[in-house]
């Protein structure tokens, strides 16, 4: 069964830091792009962060750019989201995902993905 899994959220201080990670089973993510993306409360789906499945590319909303890492540990199958700086703004729902295809191109578009995890809330406090 194909399963992705987030976890790593929860309430922080502004300025504190989270890691996410997001875990896979049932397919590897190694060859598979992999996206991040947030939703706040009455907010459309926004794309946060992606890595290419070669890791030579990868993607930074402007809003998150010099704050938020995203790396890969392929013999975990799992791909990680450092959050540092953590903004009252930066509180969301996050989801990974990750497209059926293989390939190394990134994507940024929530259409663009097949599989999503269940979400990890992250809420960020004054």
């Amino acid at each position: 069964q194909v399963q992705l899994v987030e976890s790593g959220g929860g309430l922080v201080q502004s300025g504190g830091s989270l890691r996410l990670s997001c875990a896979a089973s049932g397919f590897t993510l190694e060859d598979r792009t992999v996206g991040w993306f947030r939703q706040a409360p009455g907010k459309e789906r926004e794309g946060v962060s992606c890595v290419s499945s070669n890791d030579d590319s990868t993607f930074y909303a402007d809003s998150v750019k010099g704050r938020f890492s995203i790396s890969r540990d392929n013999a975990e199958n799992t791909v990680y989201l450092q959050m540092n700086s953590l903004k009252l703004e930066d509180t969301a729902v996050y989801y990974c995902a990750t497209p059926r295809r293989t390939g190394s191109a990134l994507l940024y578009f929530p259409y663009e993905y097949d599989y999503w995890g269940q979400g990890t809330q992250v809420t960020v406090s004054s």
